[in-house]
């Protein structure tokens, strides 16, 4: 079946909603796994960021989640697919990086701290990315960002989401896949 991008954001909302995991690793792995969501492609640059929320609210955050949506998805439907290779900065980066300043009520005009520690969470996410090179993988970036996402929380606000060790389970699906030189890549 095909869908088109609204029509999977809404699919997304509809099923990450039940989520109540406090690990934003495993509530995208359970999504990736459904029908509308490809190995790769812009539909991620919003369950990234979706996944980071809901496990926020499942630890305990103070978040309207149908507003965090609603923000979070008229952000990340501008973005386009191939960012990473395109644009130089990954979609999965941008959506939690909006997630996180929809977490945290930040906009352009933003004074204080948290709009530089923003930046700096997705300056260290990109940054882990560039050491492996490409091809992109959607899959590889989420993990990556969301990986980073938990710690950052935990380091700069004391928020305490959980995160695992990760080994790919899409790898097989990915005619791209760097194996090897992928961190989560499960037959090293």
């Amino acid at each position: 079946m095909t869908y088109t991008m609204e029509e999977k954001y809404e699919s997304i909302k509809r099923d990450i909603i039940d989520q109540t995991s406090k690990n934003p690793i495993e509530v995208a792995k359970a999504l990736m796994k459904k029908d509308y969501i490809n190995i790769h492609g812009p539909e991620h640059h919003f369950l990234d960021g979706a996944s980071l929320i809901i496990a926020f609210r499942n630890a305990g955050g103070n978040i309207d989640i149908d507003e965090a949506f609603e923000q979070l998805s008229a952000r990340s439907i501008k973005m386009p697919p191939g960012m990473c290779g395109r644009w130089g900065v990954c979609g999965a980066v941008t959506g939690v990086g909006a997630a996180m300043a929809v977490i945290n009520s930040l906009c352009h005009l933003t004074d204080g701290d948290m709009y530089g520690e923003n930046m700096e969470h997705t300056c260290r996410a990109v940054q882990k990315m560039s050491t492996m090179g490409g091809p992109r993988c959607c899959k590889r970036n989420a993990y990556i960002t969301l990986s980073n996402a938990v710690s950052f929380l935990k380091e700069k606000y004391n928020i305490e989401l959980e995160g695992e060790e990760i080994k790919c389970q899409f790898f097989h699906l990915n005619p791209q896949c760097i194996k090897e030189r992928c961190i989560y890549y499960p037959q090293k």
